[in-house]
């Protein structure tokens, strides 16, 4: 080693330095010659001395036939991407061995194709094959082996890394295109779809993931197709060519696109009226097609991945061309422009395979044989791969900058790219939008793009407009419209006379006339003509079948909207008022109970009215007891004066003045709740006073089951089925057609209720005002609509103009017109008969805010009475000395308070005692009065008053009265309290009281 070292040094050092001049020619010819055979030598030496790269070796399947051009640029791709990784790296531990074969596009030749490559060359690593049906066999068989399987055209979803973990999907999925389809879609508004997908396993790949997509969108796939042979394909054409969508998603190979374009514009399905859009199985090649392919194109909307045009795919565009006319001289005939994206994810393969090789440090291959008792085929001699694990690993954890964009692996497979929209025009394709998960549809790519397409689309037949995605008629005919045939309520539908068998029947009706406006709004013009159908008296359910079996277009008429109905059909918004009751007959109740006075309130509000008059009195009374003489009393007449005073309110009959600010105002609120109380009830009392006459036959549904009452109902209507739900006997159902069966059966008994939907029980009472009323409950049901087949793409359309219609006053006139004013009948607008017949008892909860409002009121003036009274005479009550069983301290200053509330409020300018003018003028000089008059009650303390008047009229007496007589019994009157207790303290204890003459003394 050392002297290897050495002799390195000396030729680093020889080629390094300055050659000697030699004076003579031949000397310095010899001396270069000398110099080229060191230098070549020293080069071998160091040649030899660099470690031998480790084989790795890795099997390509390609369809190489001369009839597949595109496996023959994919070939050279690989090729060209390894030269450069190692050139790029020319001290690689490892070195890729390409192993080529070929699959011939067949499957059976790609299965042997990898046998061959597992069992005889023992490859690392399988790059290939094209298709996902050649892939799909071969991704469980090196699955089985363990030989990692890398492949950037396999792309259908059936395809998962997830089952089969040694496949490596180097691609985007193709269930990644599908929400930019949906939302290129929900852009123009296309409601529904046809979907053209290639037979194979790569073409029904996408349709899970595309039918979640759309449907996230709100747009219908109307029809799923396979693409057949060329002998097929017309066929199918002429199918889609006959259905009113004219919206197309085509997910299929280039070759086949091509193909399948190329007929439908033969059928005429090119025009202006058509929207095509495709996924990258014509996007990502459609530069790469002959001009007459891309002609037959024009109009495409195309999806594909975005690559970012760098200098680095500049560069490899130009060697790539160059080395392919070079190799294959005839490659341009067929492909002018390369390379495609799916070349450059090739590229990106081959690059990716090599840098794992390399991080890995692969060894040299060797495979472990299974210990099999048997082996019947090659497929169970097949060892198992001892670097596969290793070399998937490293796969998997590959990151780099690619041709294509950052190759990063997530799941086994390539995470997807940006995806841009091109139009197919003129010979080529041109950018018009672009879509990432994060954004959707911009113009330009990034976050700060606008919203939808960038540029003008040229559709087919040249339309820069996009279409509208369906027709009315397909094969321009007339939309056949199908009518009901009544026997009665011919206000809704009339097939006049005859005319239901005539060539041009005369056909009538508010259902007519407003199908008529409706189409008058619509955005674009619709042919329709008008059919009878005879056979929907029956079941409406026949007339309603004619659609799903393209019997006719629509349906116009009374049809109600039903679930059953619409998991066959599709109906409009409603246009008539939803639900169904029933109409009774009306009687008159001549018997008044002599209890009716009860009946406006209930009995909740009658005990909650009783509680709180007695509340409120209360409250009045404990306010004006201390201060005003008209509330106090013995304790009877105080208990009374409670009652009297609160009820005499409902009459505003109290006479009794307030003297308190606080009582006054608990008395303000209480009158105005009081009136409202009683001018309700007066309201209420009235009405059943007037109303009372009149009562329904029937008014509970319940009891009609129970009875077993008959009941009708209108022929051929869905109530026949809601009321067998209910629980109605059948043999208890009669049908009839008009307003007049409906009376005379009410009328005459033979029914109690006849059951039928709100618009036609309004119509009823709008012609029999008299004698019948609708009652009961209101069942929900959705009203009349028009009839589409499923998916029609009018029906939208049509709920529009109906909304339109109902919000203007067009909608109104057309009822007028029909069945007259409404409210026209005063017992039938709005409801009325109903809630006159039924009027209904007032309730608590009808007075509930106003019971909280003076509850409230009159609890916050008696807690600020009590807490003003507490406050000011807390230095005035003494408790009573502790006598024997009166309890604790806490009952005997209770009972200290309630003594001193029941006391006169001396303070108070009512109570005043002394000098004071409200002595002389208050109650007092009336109680004089009563005693001169002889009303004192008791004859010598009239005398003894009437000794000393003299006395009083010449001087003013004092009266003076002891502690003991201080406190005033409280169960006494005002007038009788001083007239009786005062004179009897003057007869019984003249101790207790003393006359002041003028110059004496007090004693």
């Amino acid at each position: 080693m050392q002297q290897q070292a050495e002799t390195m040094g000396y030729c680093s050092s020889y080629t390094s330095s300055s050659r000697p001049v030699v004076p003579s020619s031949s000397l310095r010819r010899l001396g270069l010659v000398l110099a080229a055979a060191l230098l070549v030598w020293c080069q071998r030496v160091a040649t030899a001395q660099q470690p031998v790269p480790v084989p790795v070796r890795v099997g390509v399947i390609l369809n190489l036939t001369p009839s597949s051009p595109v496996g023959q640029r994919r070939k050279l791709g690989i090729e060209m991407a390894v030269e450069d990784y190692y050139a790029a790296r020319p001290g690689s531990r490892t070195r890729v061995a390409l192993r080529f074969r070929d699959s011939a596009g067949d499957v059976v030749a790609a299965t042997s194709a990898a046998v061959d490559l597992i069992k005889n060359e023992q490859v690392q690593a399988i790059i290939g094959p094209q298709t996902s049906a050649e892939a799909d066999f071969v991704a469980y068989l090196c699955n089985r082996t363990r030989v990692p399987m890398l492949s950037s055209s396999a792309t259908s979803p059936a395809l998962s890394p997830a089952q089969t973990p040694f496949f490596v999907r180097t691609a985007p999925n193709d269930s990644f295109q599908a929400a930019p389809v949906a939302a290129a879609l929900a852009t123009f508004g296309w409601r529904a779809a046809v979907v053209v997908y290639e037979d194979s396993p790569y073409g029904s790949g996408i349709l899970p993931a595309l039918a979640g997509a759309l449907q996230g969108v709100g747009v219908r796939i109307m029809d799923r197709a396979a693409v057949p042979g060329d002998g097929r394909i017309d066929a199918l054409l002429y199918r889609f060519k006959a259905m009113p969508t004219r919206v197309f998603v085509v997910h299929m190979n280039a070759r086949l696109a091509a193909r399948f374009f190329r007929r439908a514009r033969l059928a005429g399905m090119m025009t202006e009226d058509y929207a095509w859009v495709a996924t990258d199985g014509v996007g990502g090649v459609v530069d790469a097609l002959s001009p007459d392919d891309i002609s037959a194109m024009e109009g495409v909307l195309s999806l594909r991945p975005f690559v970012q045009m760098t200098d680095r795919v500049g560069n490899f565009s130009a060697r790539f061309r160059e080395r392919l006319r070079r190799e294959y001289p005839s490659a341009d005939v067929y492909y002018p422009h390369d390379p495609t994206v799916v070349m450059l994810w090739t590229y990106d393969t081959a690059w990716a395979i090599a840098a794992a090789a390399e991080a890995a440090g692969v060894s040299s291959p060797a495979f472990q044989t299974r210990q099999q008792s048997t082996a019947a085929t090659d497929l169970d001699r097949l060892g198992v791969s001892a670097t596969g694990a290793t070399l998937l690993k490293a796969v998997r954890e590959t990151t780099f900058r690619g041709l294509a964009g950052n190759f990063t692996l997530l799941d086994g497979q390539l995470q997807p790219p940006a995806y841009e929209f091109v139009n197919v025009v003129g010979k080529s394709s041109r950018a018009v939008g672009f879509w990432t998960p994060d954004d959707g549809i911009t113009q330009t790519l990034g976050a700060d793009g606008a919203k939808g397409m960038r540029r003008t689309i040229f559709w087919p037949g040249d339309s820069t407009s996009a279409p509208r995605g369906w027709v009315v008629s397909p094969n321009g005919h007339k939309l056949r419209v199908a009518v009901p045939v009544k026997n009665g309520f011919k206000e809704f539908v009339d097939v006049g006379g005859e005319s239901a068998t005539a060539e041009h029947p005369n056909i009538t009706g508010y259902c007519i006339e407003v199908f008529d406006a409706v189409m008058s709004k619509m955005p674009y013009p619709v042919s329709y003509e008008y059919e009878p159908f005879p056979d929907s008296s029956e079941s409406y359910e026949n007339i309603v079948s004619l659609v799903p079996e393209q019997s006719a277009d629509i349906v116009v008429g009374d049809v109600t909207i039903t679930a059953s109905r619409m998991s066959k059909v599709d109906f409009s918004m409603p246009f008539t008022d939803s639900g169904w009751s029933m109409v009774v007959a009306v009687r008159t109740e001549t018997s008044t109970s002599m209890w009716i006075f009860l009946r406006p309130l209930t009995t909740s509000l009658w005990l909650a009215s009783f509680a709180f008059f007695c509340f409120t009195g209360f409250v009045v009374w404990a306010i004006e007891h201390r201060i005003n003489p008209e509330f106090r009393g013995t304790r009877w007449q105080q208990f009374g004066l409670i009652f009297y005073f609160a009820f005499s309110t409902l009459v505003f009959s109290h006479k009794e003045k307030l003297e308190s600010n606080l009582s006054r105002f608990v008395v303000i609120i209480w009158v105005f709740v009081v009136l409202i109380l009683t001018s309700s009830y007066t309201a209420s009392l009235t009405s059943m006073l007037t109303v009372q006459k009149l009562q329904p036959a029937a008014t509970d549904v319940t009891e009609l089951q129970r009875t077993g009452a008959y009941i009708g109902y209108q022929e051929g209507s869905f109530i026949k089925q809601r009321l067998q739900k209910q629980g109605f006997d059948e043999t208890k159902m009669r049908s009839y057609s008009t307003a007049e069966e409906y009376a005379d059966a009410l009328s005459s008994g033979r029914v109690a209720a006849v059951f039928d939907e709100i618009p036609y029980l309004k119509l009823f009472l709008s012609q029999y005002c008299d004698g019948y009323t609708m009652y009961g409950p209101v069942y929900k049901a959705d009203g009349f609509g028009f009839v589409f087949p499923t998916g029609s793409p009018l029906t939208p359309d049509v709920s529009r103009a109906v909304l339109t219609l109902a919000e203007g006053e067009e909608m109104a006139q057309i009822e007028k017109k029909w069945f007259g004013e409404p409210g026209a009948c005063p017992r039938q607008s709005g409801g009325g008969a109903a809630a006159a017949l039924g009027a209904s008892n007032l309730s608590f909860r009808s007075f509930g805010g106003l019971f909280l409002i003076t509850g409230v009121v009159s609890s916050l003036m008696l807690l600020v009475y009590l807490a003003t009274f507490i406050y000011r005479e807390r230095g005035e009550v003494r408790p009573e000395p502790e006598e024997g069983g009166l309890g604790s301290s806490s009952v005997r200053r209770l009972l200290a308070w309630m003594r001193h509330f029941d006391q006169r409020d001396l303070k108070c300018p009512t109570f005043k005692t002394g000098n004071d003018d409200c002595v002389r003028e208050g109650n007092h000089r009336r109680w004089v009065e009563s005693v001169r008059n002889g009303r004192g009650g008791n004859g010598s303390v009239q005398a003894a008053i009437e000794e000393g008047a003299i006395a009083v009229g010449m001087t003013p007496l004092r009266f003076s009265t002891s502690t003991a007589s201080e406190t005033i019994n409280a169960d006494s009157s005002p007038a009788s309290e001083l007239g009786t207790s005062f004179g009897q303290g003057i007869l019984e204890a003249p101790h207790s009281v003393s006359v002041e003459m003028p110059g004496s003394t007090a004693s």
